[in-house]
């Protein structure tokens, strides 16, 4: 059992405690902002969705996503924090595949105004960074038909796994 005290208060923490924090964390595969830097630049191919082609700041990641513009209008220059994650519960734990109104506590999409949930369908390398140290990864992700794919260092997504389900929660930032 791992035990941590604090200094005149005696058993601070618990085992149970700390795994849970561990749990928390591990169900968030990426997190990060992003700025938009260019939207349907091979041309508009649909109505109502858009795919936006984007850049995050602290782990420099390349973001392609489509998104239904009719719900969630993006603009050239927009700045959005994005979340990627197993569940949407706020304790961690996996969702049970069905949603029941009077179960559902607090949520992680209280917090965002913009939410999908889709599969990984493919992870791939990139076969000219074979040379590189730091190999780049990308994973492609379906919501439905609106894709998404984020490319970067694979330190950085190695939480995702193909077929497994994620939820992409966004919210722009105002600047």
């Amino acid at each position: 059992m791992l035990l941590v005290k604090k200094k005149g208060q005696g058993v601070k923490y618990g085992y149970q405690f700390l795994r849970m924090r561990y749990i928390i964390m591990a169900d968030i595969l990426f997190e990060d902002i992003f700025g938009v830097k260019d939207i349907d630049f091979g041309g508009k191919k649909f109505l109502r969705v858009s795919r936006i082609f984007c850049e995050s700041e602290s782990f420099k990641m390349e973001l392609l996503l489509d998104v239904n513009t009719q719900i969630y209008p993006m603009e050239l220059g927009d700045k959005f924090r994005l979340k990627i994650c197993t569940t949407l519960r706020e304790d961690g734990k996996p969702d049970t595949g069905e949603f029941n109104q009077h179960d559902a506590g607090p949520s992680r999409a209280d917090q965002f105004e913009y939410v999908m949930y889709g599969q990984v369908y493919r992870i791939e390398g990139d076969e000219s960074s074979a040379t590189d140290t730091a190999s780049t990864l990308s994973a492609y992700v379906s919501f439905g038909g609106l894709l998404m794919r984020l490319k970067g260092d694979a330190n950085n997504l190695h939480g995702f796994k193909v077929d497994s389900n994620v939820y992409l929660l966004m919210k722009k930032l105002a600047f």
